[in-house]
């Protein structure tokens, strides 16, 4: 199954990331070894590193979990393939230019027949692979695209919108766990995802994601689990995760919630 993590933090925090060893705490069968990327934001722009094979293998993962980069915004995919090859096209996360500024994607789910619902005519932004995450990446792009212009980046509320319809529209077709940064905001929708159980995979269901408002954990000035550390010296920081990293104030988001975060605060809930 895929696993995703992100954060959003006031001031920049060390991150010190090891994918293989993340991938494990939510797949014990150890069946996301097809992928992982990790994008730290920097200004309108990311650092972006990912690979189509399993992190053990990558000299990649080495250096970022040797080397802890400073950021206010982070977003981590580790692949399980369900729709499409091996291959970086279809390797989250997945980056794409609006407005000046770079939009970033990852989605842990299936969201069969998408192909179907999406007229790919009308798509101002076309996917690079063949997979069902990409596809809805695209589609939230082309929709958010109109309400560019010349004037810069529209409201809050018109691009959290935007993006609550298209959550509205992909959980008809399945699992619908999002992580979007605008190079502002960074978007998440909780809906559902497959647990292991007894040794099986079971699901999907609820809670898809986990969240941790460490502005709350006034006492905590790390969080810390096989694979990731976060230094947060600031205590203004917000975590996402598919599962809890630790054992200190994680909260299971209800099925269906959406939220925007900016600079470790939730800006706007639905």
């Amino acid at each position: 199954m895929c696993e995703l993590f992100a954060m959003s933090s006031r001031n920049p925090v060390a991150v010190t990331y090891s994918l293989d060893e993340f991938s494990k705490n939510g797949s014990k069968l150890r069946h996301n070894r097809d992928g992982w990327g990790i994008a730290l934001a920097c200004d309108h722009d990311a650092f972006l590193v990912k690979e189509a094979k399993p992190a053990k293998d990558s000299p990649w993962v080495r250096f970022i979990a040797d080397n802890p980069i400073k950021t206010t915004l982070a977003i981590a995919h580790v692949r399980y393939a369900t729709r499409g090859q091996h291959t970086m096209e279809n390797t989250h996360p997945f980056r794409r230019i609006l407005n000046r500024s770079t939009h970033l994607f990852a989605h842990n789910g299936t969201l069969d027949g998408i192909e179907t619902m999406t007229d790919a005519e009308a798509l101002s932004f076309l996917p690079i692979g063949d997979t069902d995450s990409e596809l809805a990446f695209c589609t939230l792009l082309s929709r958010l695209k109109p309400f560019y212009d010349d004037n810069g980046t529209p409201s809050l509320d018109i691009r959290f919108e935007v993006f609550r319809k298209l959550c509205e529209d992909m959980k008809l077709l399945g699992s619908s766990n999002f992580l979007y940064h605008d190079g502002e905001i960074l978007f998440v929708h909780a809906h559902k995802r497959i647990y292991e159980e007894a040794g099986q995979h079971v699901g999907p269901k609820p809670p898809g994601l986990q969240i941790k408002k460490c502005w709350s954990c006034s006492t905590q000035k790390e969080v810390s689990c096989p694979g990731l550390k976060i230094d947060m010296p600031d205590q203004q920081t917000v975590l996402v995760a598919s599962l809890p990293l630790d054992d200190q104030g994680w909260e299971a988001l209800d099925e269906g919630t959406i939220l925007a975060l900016k600079a470790g605060e939730i800006v706007k809930q639905a």
